[in-house]
């Protein structure tokens, strides 16, 4: 990584009003003391061309062309780690957000390869892989007696997501899920192929522009169920039903919940719907980036983990909102997959130094994400997914 200046700023370069012209909070960043810690805190640092706090300062000063030849802003994994840090409290994040879509926008890079086909892809076929959008229920088809028939109308309606609909390392998720709502007797329905990629890839690359349309047809078909509740066992995807549907959409109802899974699960806990068995073994828990840093969805999972009897939770160094990210988002591992790689490492290693042996987390990118880097890594743990572990809990309860 080249640490030096991209080039020497002269007259001509400076332009303190283009950082306020292209949407940045220019008197936040103005207050940037350049004390790194947003680089620090950073894990994909090592692999980019300059480091973060020498971006903003080029931000602050205007400097177009030579932010343009760089590419730091695409190894963001959009973790929220320099955000949640930062002494001044810049939002670092957003502000690397903000400059892909400057560069995107005002033409001064190319949109990269990667980031076409994605999009071009969602938009085709409106999910990630490019599949069949009516097959989005194939991982039931494993389930004695699938999922039954699909209800019009129900109080809560599932938002599934692309990754656990679509990779097979993933379906445990839904198929836990959807267990767990029934043996509840939760009212709920999904909506099949009438759910579209929420649009959260496209957002993170900076194309914010093109995911209104998924926008409008994601939310006319959850109020084609009628539903008071979304929950969502994606974390991108709560993220987006959360906060940026209901920014991008005037008619997005107030009253609509939205939960992630981890907060809803908590409350049929709490309320005694769901009845937890004995589970024995040592887990260690990852905040998911877009749960935790994001959204502050820390008590939680850990308040449904702790309600299992004979589960010992073992925290890793970094945990909470101070947890190291998994190196999952933003896009990255179509930039970089060796940063992926060894941002997964760092924290497969700690996860590994408590002594446990299931990774348990709330995200399916991050089990994903894990899955791969510890075979890549040759580091041995099991990524399993909270829905998993409480399925098998209740299990474990009704044998007794």
């Amino acid at each position: 990584m080249n640490h030096n200046p991209v080039n020497m700023i002269d007259g001509n370069s400076i332009n303190l009003n283009l950082a306020g012209e292209k949407g940045f909070d220019i008197e936040k960043l103005g207050t940037c003391v350049q004390c790194g810690t947003c680089s620090s805190s950073c894990p994909t640092y090592i692999s980019m061309d300059v480091p973060p706090r020498q971006l903003w300062r080029m931000v602050s000063l205007g400097m177009k062309d030579e932010i343009s030849k760089l590419s730091t802003f695409w190894l963001c994994t959009a973790c929220n780690s320099c955000t949640t840090r930062c002494p001044r409290g810049i939002q670092v994040s957003e502000s690397m957000r903000q400059v892909r879509e400057w560069m995107l926008r005002d033409n001064l890079q190319e949109t990269p390869e990667a980031l076409t086909r994605l999009k071009d892809m969602i938009i085709k076929t409106h999910n990630m892989m490019g599949d069949q959008n009516d097959t989005r229920l194939i991982w039931s088809s494993n389930l004695q007696g699938g999922i039954g028939e699909v209800k019009k109308k129900a109080e809560v309606v599932w938002f599934v997501g692309c990754v656990a609909s679509f990779f097979p390392m993933a379906y445990k998720i839904p198929q836990s899920m959807v267990q767990i709502l029934g043996r509840s007797g939760i009212d709920f329905t999904v909506m099949g192929g009438q759910e579209w990629c929420c649009g959260f890839p496209l957002y993170t690359g900076g194309m914010s522009d093109s995911i209104h349309e998924m926008a409008v047809h994601n939310l006319n078909s959850v109020l084609a169920t009628g539903a008071k509740t979304l929950v969502t066992t994606c974390a991108s995807c709560y993220h987006t039903w959360k906060h940026i549907y209901p920014e991008m959409l005037s008619n997005f109802p107030k009253d609509l919940e939205v939960l992630h899974a981890a907060e809803y699960l908590s409350r049929l806990v709490e309320q005694g719907r769901v009845k937890l068995g004995p589970v024995e073994r040592v887990i260690t828990y990852h905040d998911p980036c877009d749960l935790g840093k994001r959204n502050a969805i820390i008590d939680e999972p850990r308040f449904i983990l702790e309600s299992i009897p004979g589960i010992e939770l073992r925290e890793m160094v970094n945990h909470r909102q101070n947890s190291l990210c998994c190196g999952g988002g933003g896009n990255v591992e179509a930039f970089s997959p060796d940063a992926v790689t060894q941002a997964s490492k760092n924290r497969l290693e700690q996860a590994v130094n408590t002594g446990a042996e299931y990774l348990v987390s709330a995200c399916q990118q991050c089990m994903r994400t894990f899955f791969n880097g510890a075979k890549k890594n040759q580091i041995r743990i099991r990524a399993i997914d909270l829905t998993q572990l409480v399925l098998e809990s209740i299990e474990s309860g009704t044998a007794e």
